[in-house]
């Protein structure tokens, strides 16, 4: 894709900026997800970044799962995609291999993303499908009332671990650095501006983009992951980091005491759609 990316004032309303003549991207269906949620952000921060982006509505596909997630393409005027619990990556690459075209976004949670769809992760990563993949991760399954999930800390007591969480949570930086994911970054849905860049960077890179957004969720975690904790943890990445460095990138993702912020790995090589155009020329030709 790689449309350079327009100068914007992220402090400005979103009003003001529809009223310079850009599209309006909510729908009117209104999110139904809890107040304070972090998810909110991310619905405001997808709108600026499709008007930073200068993407018509059009030419977007938004694809969700289940789960608290799962209601984002209903809140946002694209087309937009309701799929199976965990099946978020298949169906999206589905759509992008049919239509090259279309901007398409993949949405989840952290359950739906890394309990029963975490198997096609790797191959969406190492096959590069020049599609970006926004995952919410508030460590708990919050749509079915709270309960552990694969991120979830150590220690931590829902109504499925009573007696605290003995299992190591899943680490998702590490595992998309390892698996080669072309673009790698971290937000935090406490930080809106920011959150709304990261998501624009994230859909303007040319393959497989994965944005982490840590949220907070304020009905079911009154102990862990709360803007309060999130707040005081989270720092940004070294003015010095170098994004080419895979090595350095696994390094500042191995802090979970101080989650960084912004882009950890990028690097740009063929994308799917790109390698197989050129495996259809070789075997026609001649």
């Amino acid at each position: 894709m790689n449309r350079p990316l327009k100068p914007v004032y992220l402090e400005e309303k979103l009003e003001e900026i529809r009223s310079d003549g850009h599209q309006d991207y909510r729908s009117k269906s209104l999110p139904t997800w809890c107040p304070g949620c972090g998810y909110f952000s991310v619905a405001e921060g997808f709108t600026f970044a499709l008007n930073r982006l200068g993407i018509d509505y059009k030419d977007v596909v938004v694809v969700s799962g289940i789960g608290c997630a799962s209601r984002f393409p209903f809140f946002v005027s694209t087309y937009g995609f309701h799929t199976l619990h965990g099946r978020t990556l298949p169906v999206a690459t589905g759509i992008k291999l049919a239509n090259d075209a279309l901007t398409v976004v993949a949405v989840g949670g952290d359950g739906d993303a890394f309990a029963i769809g975490g198997g096609h992760i790797p191959h969406a990563a190492r096959r590069n499908i020049n599609l970006t993949y926004i995952v919410f991760d508030n460590g708990i399954y919050g749509l079915t009332k709270g309960q552990t999930s694969p991120t979830s800390a150590l220690g931590f007591r829902t109504s499925t671990t009573p007696y605290e969480n003995g299992d190591e949570p899943l680490h998702p930086l590490m595992m998309l650095l390892s698996y080669r994911a072309s673009w790698v970054g971290q937000a935090y849905a406490g930080r809106p501006h920011h959150l709304a860049d990261m998501i624009a960077t994230a859909m303007n890179h040319r393959g497989f983009s994965y944005l982490h957004v840590l949220s907070p969720c304020v009905t079911f975690d009154k102990t862990d992951r709360t803007y309060a904790n999130l707040g005081m943890q989270v720092r940004d990445l070294p003015d010095d980091h170098d994004s080419g460095n895979l090595m350095g990138a696994m390094a500042e993702a191995s802090h979970d005491d101080a989650p960084a912020l912004g882009v950890f790995y990028k690097e740009d090589r063929p994308t799917l759609d790109e390698v197989m155009d050129a495996t259809n020329k070789r075997s026609t030709a001649g």
